[in-house]
């Protein structure tokens, strides 16, 4: 008999999250958590990079084999979230490279009826990573580690790193961070954040890299000034009333309380919902930036000489911007009239072309009097000598004819028979026009 092999717990836990039973899946994803917590707690416990990987091999066909966008979503932000099981932070990084890794081996083999469901999973344990540092308090050493796992792995020019997974998280970056951080992060801390964007967009040979770090970082911040502005103000507002509030609550304390409908008692609760929601335009939490500073250190990488030419001309657009809105010069306020030339242009593609008037004598009493406006009236009888022609070309021998012996050459009858039509055709078209100019001059008369 042979012995039974007993295999490590990771790879037991990977067969069973690949299962086809829903319920086999989910029950080792529970117990996948508590081995976590319970082997990170140990002081000589943790994981290996091979056994995370292992582990994430697994999470991954649990996640290709779950249907029902629902149930699909509530799994994402469960494996997300085990990142929080792991009890130390190097753990943590562990479990997010190779996560990472993971995804930039299996994407390839990923088909498009399963990638939502993927892009939705980095976009969750991004949001979960970023939920780690806040916890941390935004530590600078930590926010330094986490930005150069993600750079290490997604963006620099080495990684394996397919061009799907780059595009999704520079599309992504932004969002969840403003999502997770706005209402806590500095203008100094988000610079920090986008440092290794500055970095990777000068020394890139790759325009798709380019593109995406350009359009989805630089330039949504250009897009979302004026709103982070309108964020401050209101900011500023709401500390200048509470201030306002509390030098005047001891004179205000015996004073009746206001109506739930008056201003003084629905200023603050008003600006709460207009800060946040912003009615239909609402695009939900900004980040806050110093535009001069973001300018000043994209030139900086950017007029380095090992800067492609390509790379400095696209960065140096993005700086102009930047540095307008350092000035306080907005890019909507050049909307209108771009709108207005695009109305334009559109309004004269729509008018319908002009016809040219016709050349008859009737139109224009007295211009275009030339026999060539008038219909040739023998037209018909070319056609019928062409028909002719073709007719004696199939009817003649195979042996050739010399050409002043074939019929309608140059001596013959057919030509003498053109000359003759020709010359009805041009009489008909002479008597033509004299008729409409009696006419014309008739209908001169009358009036």
């Amino acid at each position: 008999m042979v012995p039974r092999v007993h295999l490590p717990p990771e790879i037991q836990l990977a067969q069973r999250l690949a299962g086809n039973e829903q319920v086999t899946r989910d029950r080792a994803v529970k117990r996948l958590r508590k081995y976590i917590v319970a082997r990170t707690q140990r002081a000589a416990g943790g994981f290996t990079h091979d056994e995370l990987l292992k582990v994430w091999k697994g999470l991954f066909y649990c996640m290709w084999m779950q249907d029902k966008p629902l149930l699909q979503e509530e799994l994402g932000r469960t494996i997300a979230q085990l990142l929080h099981a792991f009890q130390t932070t190097e753990a943590q990084h562990l479990f997010l490279q190779t996560f990472w890794q993971t995804m930039n081996r299996e994407w390839t083999g990923i088909d498009r009826l399963r990638l939502d469901k993927f892009y939705m999973l980095m976009r969750m344990v991004l949001n979960e990573s970023l939920k780690a540092l806040k916890t941390r308090g935004w530590e600078e050493r930590q926010m330094e580690q986490l930005l150069e796992l993600l750079t290490t792995e997604i963006l620099h020019p080495d990684s394996q790193a397919p061009s799907g997974v780059k595009c999704h998280f520079l599309e992504i970056f932004l969002e969840e961070l403003s999502k997770v951080g706005a209402a806590e992060l500095t203008a100094d801390q988000n610079l920090k954040f986008i440092e290794p964007f500055c970095a990777i967009a000068a020394r890139t040979r790759d325009p798709l890299v380019l593109h995406n770090i350009t359009r989805g970082v630089f330039e949504a911040i250009v897009e979302q000034a004026p709103f982070a502005i309108e964020d401050l103000l209101d900011e500023l507002d709401a500390q200048e009333g509470e201030e306002g509030t509390s030098e005047d609550e001891e004179g205000e304390r015996d004073a009746p309380s206001a109506e739930p409908g008056s201003p003084r008692g629905a200023a603050p609760p008003d600006r709460s919902d207009e800060s946040l929601g912003r009615g239909e335009d609402a695009v939900g939490p900004v980040l806050q930036f110093d535009y001069e500073a973001v300018a000043g250190r994209l030139f900086a990488v950017a007029s380095e000489q090992s800067t492609p030419s390509q790379n400095r001309k696209r960065l140096y657009k993005v700086i102009r911007k930047l540095q307008d809105l350092a000035e306080g010069t907005f890019p909507e306020d050049d909307i209108p009239e771009k709108a207005y030339r695009n109305l334009r242009d559109e309004e004269q593609e729509r008018r319908p072309r002009k016809r040219l008037p016709k050349a008859r004598s009737q139109n224009h009493p007295g211009k275009g009097r030339k026999e060539d406006s008038c219909p040739d009236p023998s037209s018909g009888s070319k056609r019928r000598m062409r028909r002719r022609r073709r007719r004696r070309r199939r009817g003649s021998g195979a042996e050739p004819v010399a050409p002043q012996e074939q019929r309608g050459g140059p001596g013959g009858r057919g030509a003498q028979k053109k000359r003759r039509r020709l010359r009805a055709g041009a009489k008909a078209k002479g008597a033509r026009c004299q008729e409409l100019q009696t006419e014309q001059r008739l209908l001169q008369g009358q009036k």
